[in-house]
C-alpha cells in the first residue's frame, strides 16, 4: 500500500531554522538515508522531489509512504532517542540536508521551535492512528 502524505511536512519558520543548521546531501540514485532499526544520526529534510518511506514485518514490505519537500525524516527517532521505525530513502530528484541530532537538540531549546516540532510530530501519530485503521 503506497501513501502519499503531508503529515511529515514542517511549518516554513521550522524549516528556515533547521536551513541554517542543516548540512547538504550529495544525491544522485535513489539513496538510503536511514534504515528501519539504525541508530538515528538526525533530522533529514527534503527540500525539493520526494523520499519514499517504508516499513517491513517478516521481510516484507507492510507500507509505502511518499514524503514531498517540506517534509522531516527520522524526527520520532531523534527525538525520542531511539532506533529509526522507518527506512527512509531519498529519490533520484530529490534535493535533501541533515541536521545532526546534537544540533536538533539545540534547536529544541527555542519553545517556539519546540512546539512546531510537537506538531509535526502530532500529525504523524494523526497519520500512524489513520493507516491503522485501514488496515
Amino acid at each position: 500500500m503506497k501513501q502519499f502524505s503531508s503529515a511529515f511536512v514542517a511549518e516554513p519558520q521550522l524549516l528556515e531554522e533547521l536551513e541554517r543548521r542543516s548540512t547538504p546531501i550529495a544525491l544522485g540514485e535513489d539513496r538510503v538515508l536511514f534504515r528501519e532499526g539504525d541508530q538515528p544520526t538526525g533530522v533529514y529534510i527534503v527540500w525539493k522531489g520526494t523520499a519514499l518511506l517504508t516499513r517491513g514485518s517478516n521481510g516484507e514490505t507492510v507500507l509505502t509512504v511518499e514524503a514531498p519537500a517540506g517534509s522531516l525524516l527520522g524526527l520520532p527517532a531523534v527525538v525520542g532517542t531511539k532506533t529509526y521505525s522507518l527506512t527512509a530513502v531519498a529519490q533520484e530528484d530529490a534535493e535533501m540536508s541533515v541536521v545532526s541530532c546534537e544540533d536538533f537538540v539545540d534547536l529544541m531549546q527555542e519553545p517556539y521551535l519546540a512546539f512546531q516540532v510537537l506538531k509535526v510530530l502530532a500529525e504523524e501519530v494523526r497519520f500512524a492512528r489513520e493507516t491503522l485503521s485501514l488496515l
